[in-house]
């Protein structure tokens, strides 16, 4: 069997275990931000007027990008958070169409007849205005009008405006990779509509924090995960998805000072104390403190750390008091 269901979504591999007849997004949807979730939106259960059709994203895997370089694509939202992020909007199932030469060879009317109607007789289809599809690209958003007519959904590039400038900014994946590049992480944010979060297992590291007061616990996060700018966050962190939030410190880089030879993620994690290897944390980025340095000995470290933690600890918290209800 080629399905699987995680959470409340099918996850299909054989397009003989789709159920049909669907209404489909098309697309890559990496990170599902607010644009991708405004294409998404039309093909929900909740938008649909025909029941009987199945709502159903498309996407492919691997990324198209990543075989046509045959190099790793970091995601925003790898594998398992972003089955997570369309079963929270209500998607049903997922197609995962294996983009290997032979469906980079099909034509964009192969692609039509091949995939979307024979396959997964597609009923309903909603897109984003740049989609393009087949072979080096060549269908457009004419030829599936061509076929669906009205119910072909066309979303409009979507823009936010950000700043003291109020700039119009597109929202799109790689304007957010861009951003955390930057360690901007209230645009990341903002173009997600969500806080951009960090999912991994606390494994054991050298453990050298608890030496100056500092207890840190080491994630281990997927490979394909994309990781902001090096440096030291303000952070919200959930263990094992269970509330309440913790507050806390977060620094991901090579520990210059200690002479580290890999990059790591650590975390500080305040008015906490126990034991949590193995366990599961879901961090939360809220604020880019600084960049990561090199410092003469442990006990400037310490003393960074310490204004790191009171600096993270007083945006937290004005951030607290920001969003409570008036």
């Amino acid at each position: 069997m080629n399905c699987v269901k995680i959470l409340s979504v099918r996850i299909i591999f054989d397009p003989t275990e789709i159920s049909r007849p669907t209404a489909i997004a098309l697309g890559n949807f990496d990170g599902v931000h607010i644009g991708h979730r405004r294409v998404i939106a039309p093909i929900l259960p909740t938008a649909l007027d025909d029941r009987h059709l199945t709502s159903t994203v498309v996407s492919f895997a691997p990324h198209p990008q990543e075989f046509f370089s045959n190099q790793p694509r970091q995601l925003l939202a790898p594998f398992e958070e972003k089955v997570s992020l369309l079963a929270d909007l209500g998607v049903e199932q997922l197609v995962l169409l294996p983009f290997n030469a032979a469906l980079a060879k099909l034509t964009a009317a192969e692609f039509i007849q091949q995939i979307l109607i024979k396959s997964m007789q597609v009923e309903m289809i909603s897109v984003g205005c740049d989609f393009r599809f087949g072979k080096q690209r060549q269908g457009s958003i004419n030829d599936l009008q061509q076929i669906w007519g009205d119910r072909l959904t066309v979303i409009p590039e979507q823009t936010m405006n950000v700043g003291t400038s109020n700039q119009a900014v597109r929202i799109s994946s790689s304007n957010i990779r861009a951003a955390l590049a930057e360690g901007n992480i209230d645009l990341a944010n903002a173009l997600l509509g969500r806080p951009y979060n960090l999912l991994g297992e606390v494994v054991y590291g050298k453990q050298l924090g608890r030496t100056i007061g500092f207890p840190t616990a080491n994630i281990a996060i997927p490979e394909a995960k994309c990781l902001p700018r090096d440096g030291v966050y303000a952070v919200q962190v959930l263990i094992n998805n269970a509330h309440p939030y913790i507050s806390g410190v977060m620094n991901i880089g090579m520990r210059p000072t200690v002479n580290g030879n890999l990059r790591s993620l650590e975390v500080h994690l305040f008015a906490w104390q126990g034991d949590i290897y193995g366990q599961r944390l879901n961090v939360e980025l809220k604020q880019f403190i600084r960049p990561e340095q090199k410092f003469e000995s442990l006990d400037a470290l310490q003393s960074q750390i310490h204004q790191d933690c009171q600096s993270a600890q007083r945006y937290l918290d004005t951030e607290q008091l920001c969003t409570v209800p008036q």
